[in-house]
């Protein structure tokens, strides 16, 4: 239910009806400080980034890992990315073909690397040389890992084993792009 409410000429005030003179006043939605002007307070808009930095700021500050490429995709006013020269047809054409071994390589390269330092924490936790002899006595075939006894010392065989086939793996599959490449190259010199 709806109510109107009619004015008459008596409620006008020099000419000018009322509902002009009248008009709604909006608070700041963040408040205000007694004596300050909303024009001297920190914007909005400033004050959500603090809070974002707050809340955000220790995992902002993880590193992160820098992607191989360098292409870098400029982003005009609107957000939309120009990737310039790089979105084009010829790039495309002349972009050499994504390799899937290669792909798989650095992918257990990263495993490798995460390997090693797993293995470098549980090696601190074992005092002396003789770990070095136990892994290499693991490496020439004298030991089996059902034979060490020790806990740490038995991780620290498994990291090691689990990082020599990983570093295995990475080389053969090195060795098949890179015999891949030398038969494509072949190929096209053979045109």
């Amino acid at each position: 239910m709806q109510q109107t409410v009619e004015l008459d000429e008596a409620c006008e005030v020099d000419g000018v009806p009322v509902s002009a003179l009248l008009s709604m006043e909006r608070k700041n939605r963040y408040g205000s400080v007694p004596g300050l002007d909303d024009e001297e307070l920190a914007d909005p808009a400033e004050l959500e980034r603090e809070v974002v930095l707050q809340e955000w700021g220790p995992v902002l500050s993880l590193p992160v890992q820098s992607s191989k490429s360098g292409i870098v995709p400029a982003v005009d006013e609107s957000g939309g990315v120009d990737w310039g020269a790089f979105g084009t047809v010829d790039f495309q054409r002349t972009m050499p073909e994504f390799d899937k071994a290669r792909y798989k390589a650095e992918k257990l390269r990263e495993q490798l690397k995460d390997v090693v330092i797993i293995m470098s924490i549980v090696s601190e936790r074992l005092p002396g040389r003789a770990k070095y002899l136990v892994l290499k006595y693991l490496r020439m075939g004298l030991v089996e890992l059902e034979h060490i006894v020790h806990p740490d010392m038995a991780a620290l065989a498994r990291l090691y084993l689990r990082a020599m086939r990983l570093r295995e793996e990475v080389r053969l599959l090195e060795e098949a792009s890179e015999a891949r490449c030398r038969q494509r190259l072949e190929r096209f010199l053979a045109e």
